[in-house]
């Protein structure tokens, strides 16, 4: 009798302890936390005040912060890849980022090419002119004037198309900074920029300028990402993240922080 119910003892321990194995490897399987999916963000870190190294050299900056907020609002990680701005997009080709946020604009060419997120800043071609000036709203109203724009810019494309007749007096610059100086003293009438930098000027200058009547176009700038059906459930998890941004306030609070004014709206009506 013994030596029959010695076998049977030693088979219920291993059927015991294979059980105890087998549920305690299952309860840590179903604790474990998935892992977070990371999303790789390219940018320059040297595009002030989007993306840029502050004093204790960390990476700081509008489109900085507004990826933070993305990630805590999508549970994803945020990874951030600094290169020169020239490498960037060859960069995402080779799916070494997933996006680049370095305040990239919406063009028909780029939307062939890549999956775009919605906007999340909006800015425009403006003009400025002397703070005691009211004569110049718009690019009818140059006619007849002197308006400084950069050398081979768009802005100077923007006036020469505008002008057929040829009844403005383009001056061209090579820096802004001199141009600003030269509507400042009155050498020339206007000039004319982006309408983000222009603010910038006003802001931090001194110059006694201002914005001369509202925006002359609307461009948008928004995240590109590979155009693959991966990406289109990635796109539509951040457009929801911004969504949310614009609807609690959040885009606006980051706006005012870095530039003092809501880049984040239409310029234009």
């Amino acid at each position: 009798m013994k030596s029959n119910k010695l076998p049977l003892i030693i088979i219920l321990i291993a059927v015991a302890l294979g059980s105890i194995m087998f549920f305690s490897t299952k309860d840590k399987s179903s604790t474990a936390s998935e892992p977070t999916e990371v999303i790789k963000v390219g940018m320059s870190g040297s595009y002030k005040p989007y993306t840029y190294l502050d004093e204790k050299g960390e990476l700081t900056g509008f489109d900085v912060d507004v990826w933070k907020e993305i990630g805590k609002r999508t549970g994803h990680e945020i990874e951030f890849v600094t290169s020169d701005f020239s490498g960037l997009f060859g960069m995402l080709d080779s799916a070494k980022l997933d996006t680049i946020a370095n305040q990239i604009t919406v063009t028909p060419e780029r939307e062939q090419k890549y999956l775009f997120t919605r906007p999340y800043v909006y800015y425009g071609a403006q003009l400025i002119s002397k703070d005691d000036r009211n004569d110049i709203v718009d690019l009818e109203s140059l006619k007849g004037k002197k308006v400084a724009v950069g050398l081979g810019t768009n802005y100077e494309t923007i006036i020469r198309e505008f002008d057929k007749n040829s009844e403005i007096e383009i001056i061209t610059y090579d820096s802004g900074s001199g141009s600003y100086q030269d509507v400042a003293i009155g050498r020339v009438d206007a000039a004319m920029n982006d309408r983000l930098a222009l603010q910038s000027v006003i802001n931090e200058s001194g110059l006694p300028l201002k914005l001369a009547g509202p925006p002359i176009n609307e461009m948008q700038n928004a995240f590109p990402f590979l155009n693959n059906e991966e990406n289109k459930e990635l796109v539509a998890q951040i457009d929801s993240a911004i969504d949310s941004m614009y609807e609690d306030g959040t885009i606006k609070e980051i706006s005012m922080k870095y530039f003092d004014m809501d880049i984040t709206e239409k310029v234009l009506n």
